[in-house]
């Protein structure tokens, strides 16, 4: 479980001047969720998420997962911490040089041999081979890893491909790969699909919402985009101003609620 509890975000803006950001926010996102975080622009929902992952410090309040407060970590315990959580963005962000295997494989090729994980290998066993072994394991673990990804966004045939050569949706499954490849059980979407058109998108909510299903990793989507959180989005929660103004099962609050940003959510569609 992710516990958000009286989180605060300001910006010195100025002399002697804050803008606040995030005011308050409380919000409790279960394990397995896929919950939506929506507002206008400006409303602080991606400062909101990079906050989840403290790329952003909150100025005040706590972030808590699986009831450890993680705004108290820092240096290693901190790296630890975000290994568990992987993070897609709008724009890809993929590496242009390497092509699709090698960026999918990239987070796990920059762990450090000797706190490599291998699933079904104790961390006693691991340590207990020579460094050479260890470094024909873990690449032998890595490429095991990839194949794995590549089946499950359907890129196996676009594996050598490099990013140029890829359609604006292959680069978010690259990406979406990528995020997985450490086995998060938390996946922080910012904005993923707004560069995509429709159709493309339609297909990115399908496999995000197979990947819940299939590995139970919550996720966390940050969108201005109405039909996105209808789509996928079992809980939500609306921002305005920096505040939480609406939150709880998607249908009741966009049926129910009789907040203006809500009633203006559901008659535009986006904002």
């Amino acid at each position: 479980m992710i516990e958000i509890s009286d989180l605060t975000k300001e910006f010195k803006s100025g002399k002697n001047k804050k803008l606040t950001v995030l005011k308050n926010i409380n919000l409790e996102i279960e394990d397995g969720d896929i919950y939506g975080i929506i507002g206008m622009s400006g409303a602080g929902k991606s400062t909101l998420i990079r906050c989840i992952n403290l790329l952003e410090k909150p100025t005040r309040g706590k972030i808590i997962i699986d009831g450890m407060d993680i705004t108290a970590k820092t240096g290693r315990e901190l790296s630890a911490i975000r290994k568990n959580i992987g993070m897609i963005f709008q724009n890809f962000n993929l590496l242009m040089q390497k092509n699709v295997r090698k960026n999918i494989a990239f987070g796990l090729e920059i762990i450090r041999t000797k706190d490599f994980i291998v699933p079904g290998m104790s961390v006693k066993e691991y340590r207990q081979l020579s460094y050479f072994k260890k470094r024909k394991v873990k690449k032998a673990e890595i490429a095991k890893r990839v194949d794995e990804l590549l089946a499950l966004v359907d890129l196996k045939e676009k594996e050598f491909y490099y990013p140029a050569k890829l359609s604006g949706g292959q680069r978010q499954r690259v990406a979406i790969a990528r995020a997985l490849a450490t086995r998060p059980s938390i996946l922080l979407c910012d904005e993923a699909t707004s560069a995509l058109d429709s159709m493309t998108t339609d297909s990115i909510l399908r496999l995000l919402k197979k990947i819940n299903e299939e590995t139970k990793v919550t996720i966390i989507v940050i969108t201005h985009e109405m039909n996105v959180v209808q789509k996928i989005c079992n809980k939500v929660a609306v921002l305005d101003k920096a505040e939480v103004v609406a939150m709880g099962d998607t249908n009741e609050v966009f049926t129910n609620n009789t907040s203006e940003i809500v009633r203006n959510l559901v008659g535009g569609g986006n904002v």
